[in-house]
């Protein structure tokens, strides 16, 4: 069977809630991205397979956000595309269906990618509206907080998962506050270094009559500190421990990789960046939905025949600090590794609680970073996972060419 390549892979900056990308909708920003992987490969949009874009929040946005991106990037009528939704693994399953296409001989070339405008989520009105409303007060829902940010089940905030995480193990404040403040100083330190350069797609934005560009992630918060952030009130559960500080960010961006067969690769001249070698997925209690990123793992590393400490490189996606903490917990009882794995390999150029979670591209950029990094580094295997809502985690295993 063919193997299968990740031949590029491509993001936006980040952008912070009603920030910069605020008004570029979903379809536009992911067309972007779209555009540039087609130019960069040389390659024309009829000799793509497929078209997969995650979006999660995408009432208001019109039919089909996928559909809508493969057609603004010029992408012919004749190339199938489409959006799923898996709420935050959404970006990622989008590679893991492309890889699947790709193995059972249904696809030889693939755009898989990710997209979310959170700025642009709407506020909704009632079901029950639409049956007649006679008397009182009509209120209004903020769809990002139902549909991509509150349990189906309980009805809790995903901060409340992330607390009960945090009760679980123990997990003090200082520690999700010593989390946070390293995922600041990483990822500040990364792009002043310009190490996210390769990977980001400048977006024109025009504004009053003049055009900016936007490449620069804008969430990282430099004025920050530990004592400030342990200033914080924790926000989900009196007397509990998790704070605006130590959770990830309401972002927006956008983020592909373009997935080949070798058949793809050898007929384009196409020069991969990596292998895709295991896939995983999992579930876990939604109350906990955090940790669904463990059993992930261990699928996927089952499927590469590695182990965790084969990983030279690792993308946790850090929802909340606590919830990351959590799975490294786990990790080391189940791998036998130490701290010191975490802190020398994992989200080395910061992460989401820095960088920003544009839920919907989340997982996909976390993918673009690895591939990125390790081709830095020459590095040989890398490992990029994240949790979803619901109690659920996806996980993605890679090796260098």
């Amino acid at each position: 069977m063919s193997k299968i390549y990740i031949v590029d892979a491509k993001r936006t900056a980040i952008g912070s809630f009603l920030g910069s990308l605020r008004k570029i909708s979903p379809s536009d920003l992911g067309a972007t991205v779209v555009k540039d992987l087609l130019k960069n490969n040389h390659l024309q949009g009829h000799e793509l397979d497929e078209v997969i874009m995650g979006n999660i929040l995408s009432a208001g946005q019109g039919q089909g956000v996928g559909r809508q991106v493969a057609i603004k990037a010029n992408i012919p009528f004749e190339v199938p595309a489409y959006s799923l939704n898996i709420l935050c693994g959404s970006g990622m399953k989008s590679v893991m269906t492309g890889y699947s296409n790709i193995k059972s001989g249904l696809s030889n070339l693939v755009i898989c990618g990710g997209v979310e405008v959170m700025s642009q989520a709407p506020f909704v009105s009632p079901r029950d509206v639409r049956e007649g409303f006679r008397m009182g007060e009509l209120k209004f829902q903020d769809s990002m907080l139902v549909d991509a940010l509150t349990d189906a089940f309980d009805k809790i905030h995903m901060g409340v998962t992330a607390e009960n995480i945090a009760e679980k193990y123990s997990i003090t404040r200082e520690e999700q506050d010593r989390f946070a403040i390293k995922s600041q100083e990483k990822a500040i330190k990364a792009i002043d270094e310009k190490k996210f350069e390769k990977e980001i797609v400048p977006v024109e934005i025009v504004e009053k009559k003049q055009t900016i560009i936007f490449d620069t992630d804008e969430y990282p918060n430099r004025k920050t500190s530990l004592e400030k952030l342990g200033t914080l009130k924790t926000v989900f559960k009196k007397d509990g421990t998790v704070t605006a500080g130590n959770a990830s960010g309401i972002n927006d961006g956008a983020s592909a990789v373009l997935l080949a067969s070798e058949e793809a690769v050898k007929k384009y001249n196409l020069k991969p960046l990596a292998e895709i070698v295991g896939i995983g997925q999992g579930g876990v209690d939604p109350k906990i939905m955090g940790m669904g990123p463990v059993p992930a793992i261990k699928e996927a590393l089952k499927m590469a025949n590695l182990d965790l400490q084969s990983m030279d490189l690792v993308e946790l996606n850090e929802a909340f600090a606590a919830q990351a903490l959590g799975v490294m917990f786990e990790l080391k009882n189940e791998y036998g590794v130490t701290d010191e794995f975490f802190d020398e390999r994992c989200n080395v150029n910061g992460g989401a609680i820095a960088l920003g979670h544009p839920v919907g591209a989340s997982g996909n950029r976390i993918i673009t970073t690895l591939v990125h990094e390790m081709s830095k580094r020459k590095s040989q295997y890398g490992l990029a996972s994240l949790c979803i809502g619901g109690g659920m985690g996806t996980a993605v295993v890679v090796k260098s060419i």
